[in-house]
């Protein structure tokens, strides 16, 4: 695997985790009673973004991985 696309392929697996982390916290915030409406605001707008930012880098891994770069 060249570097270029493993360093995206760790970024992307890093994106999915701290997307991962953000739900977790919303829910448990959710679950637990402790989240106000303004942070599950918040928290659902970060999860959002880090989906995002997680989907390309996924695609874009696939794209270097199908052009041998």
């Amino acid at each position: 695997m060249p570097v270029m696309s493993g360093s995206i392929v760790y970024l992307a697996i890093a994106a999915c985790l701290a997307t991962l982390v953000i739900l977790m916290v919303g829910v448990l915030g959710f679950g637990l009673g402790r989240s106000t409406p303004s942070m599950s605001n918040k928290l659902m707008r970060w999860r959002i973004i880090g989906q995002f930012v997680a989907i390309v880098l996924i695609m874009f891994a696939v794209l270097l991985a199908q052009s041998g770069g």
